[in-house]
């Protein structure tokens, strides 16, 4: 992702342009989203479906626009020393939560103190260890008071960072930096995120919320900008049976998809034209092995599964070209880096690799009649994600492996993965929160369990990140990322399958959207015409 740059570190509320000056009209906005959210607490989110919702909920210090650019959120302008090491940021003096309370540093401060602090298990917290004492006080080490985060007035949050960090401003768009209202969590404990409860500050506030049906968001009338948004309410529908999900486009049910089967692109776009929509994306769809349970401790057992995966086949026959085959974790075109490395196996076809899988299984001990490796596949239920598992069985079946099925919803299969459960190998998808390949990386670090669910740990791999975070010069930090992301490729914890494009429906009604590299559409941005 390349982000335009203009105006960072002097801020510019320029481009906080929230659209049509007029009052929105009692219009509803049925949009469909990937799955059911687990949460609606921004500090223990970790989801793109939940992202979608949060975006439209809260206002970080910075937030996107509709075509993936950084705009002022809470903060109406932000200054960076010239070290890097310190960004003050001035709140809007109109800011206010969906209840009327004005909006302050201390919010602030009281947020990142909270999803620092182990108490509240956030398991995305690493996305904000550049914060000053951030990674100390998560682990335990230190008091939740000794980040570097402070008010130094009502209307003023200072943030210091442990070194300067080039992707720090994206990071604070996330909505792990989102802030909560102290007062509802003191009152309603775990349950402040429930319609009724839950008090947000950004444009939408929560009305309704039933599992597996819906959430019904409306304006927030205290936010600042209410009286331009043009969409006054919005109805969240999960859409995980994307075929089903299209027949509801069709019926007139819902206005907008965000995820499409990709075994029906080539019928989708004759039946509905520049009704579907493809874009660029930063994101992964990879397998993690449970490298704590045999057979998977043994490499040669990952390198056999990863050689015969046809990679083209999956991204053109099963996703109909909405996704490009990946040979490495990290996509071309990241800010900060080189052209990534690439995994064994990626000149020739499949084909050409099968006998050297079935003897790197035979050196592991594994024969197609006598002792045939068996597998369990787990992985959250979509057409996409069915259709992926039969072709890597039949891709793994000419091996002599023998794949069994696990399968749930995405919420579920996500939390037991995070939550530390049992697998073999797991699907595991991420979509970057900032254009750098630390963002990729750092998903294998020993210690991240919330993400790195197979217990992978390389010393030198962690050497290297570690180093590459001290590095103050670009060109040799990519150097070490670099070199990092080769061992990852050598040692396949995770086996990149393919890398991610964004594809939707989006209704002739519905305006604003844009398809760019966040895949970021804020309702606040768009409009619905008769």
């Amino acid at each position: 992702m390349r982000l335009r740059r203009r105006d960072w570190l002097a801020g510019s509320t320029a481009l906080a342009l929230y659209g049509p000056a007029a009052a929105a009209a009692d219009t509803l906005y049925r949009r469909g989203n990937d799955a059911d959210p687990e949460t609606l607490d921004p500090h223990k989110s970790s989801t793109v479906a939940e992202a979608h919702l949060l975006r439209d909920l809260c206002d970080g210090l910075l937030t996107y626009d509709n075509r993936g650019a950084i705009v002022s959120g809470a903060a109406k302008d932000w200054s960076a020393s010239a070290d890097g090491m310190t960004y003050r940021f001035t709140l809007r003096p109109d800011g206010r939560w969906s209840n009327g309370d004005a909006v302050t540093a201390d919010d602030f401060v009281f947020s990142l103190r909270r999803i620092m602090d182990p108490a509240t298990g956030a398991k995305y917290a690493e996305v904000l260890y550049p914060i000053a004492g951030a990674a100390a006080v998560n682990r335990g080490e230190r008091p939740v008071v000794n980040l570097g985060v402070a008010a130094l007035d009502p209307a003023t949050v200072e943030i210091r960072l442990e070194q300067p960090t080039p992707y720090f401003l994206e990071l604070l768009t996330h909505q792990t930096a989102a802030p909560v209202h102290a007062a509802s969590i003191a009152r309603y404990g775990e349950a402040f995120t429930r319609p009724g409860n839950l008090v947000t500050n950004g444009p939408y506030r929560l009305v309704d919320r039933v599992p597996g049906d819906r959430i019904l968001l409306e304006v927030n009338p205290h936010h600042p900008d209410a009286g331009s948004v043009a969409i006054s309410r919005i109805a969240y529908v999960p859409t995980p049976d994307l075929s089903g999900a299209v027949r509801r486009y069709a019926a007139g049910e819902i206005d907008s998809l965000s995820d499409l089967p990709g075994d029906q692109m080539d019928t989708l776009r004759a039946r509905f034209g520049t009704q579907v929509v493809l874009g660029p994306a930063l994101g992964l769809a990879a397998l993690a092995l449970n490298t704590r349970k045999r057979p998977f401790t043994d490499v040669r057992v990952r390198r056999a599964l990863s050689l015969v995966i046809d990679r083209e086949y999956l991204a053109e026959a099963i996703f109909g070209g909405t996704m490009s085959p990946a040979y490495s974790l990290c996509p071309d075109g990241l800010d900060h880096y080189r052209t990534p490395p690439e995994i064994e196996g990626r000149k020739g076809l499949p084909i050409d690799h099968e006998e050297e899988a079935r003897g790197l299984l035979a050196a592991a001990g594994y024969d197609p009649k006598t002792n045939p490796l068996h597998v369990e596949y787990r992985f959250n239920m979509s057409d996409n994600n069915r259709n992926t598992a039969v072709a890597l069985a039949e891709m793994w079946r000419d091996l002599g492996v023998v794949t069994r099925f696990v399968y749930t919803d995405a919420k579920t299969h996500f939390a037991y993965l995070r939550d530390g459960g049992d697998f073999d190998i797991a699907r595991m998808s991420w979509v970057a929160d900032y254009s750098d390949p630390q963002n990729f990386l750092f998903l294998l670090q020993t210690g991240n369990d919330g993400f790195n669910a197979g217990h992978w740990s390389d010393a030198e791999y962690d050497r290297l990140l570690a180093e590459a975070a001290r590095e103050m010069d670009l060109t040799r930090r990519a150097n070490l990322l670099y070199a990092a992301e080769a061992i990852a490729l050598r040692e396949l914890p995770w086996i990149p399958l393919m890398h991610y494009r964004t594809k939707a429906l989006i209704a002739p009604r519905l305006r604003g959207y844009h398809p760019n590299l966040r895949n970021a559409a804020p309702t606040r941005y768009l409009s619905l015409v008769a």
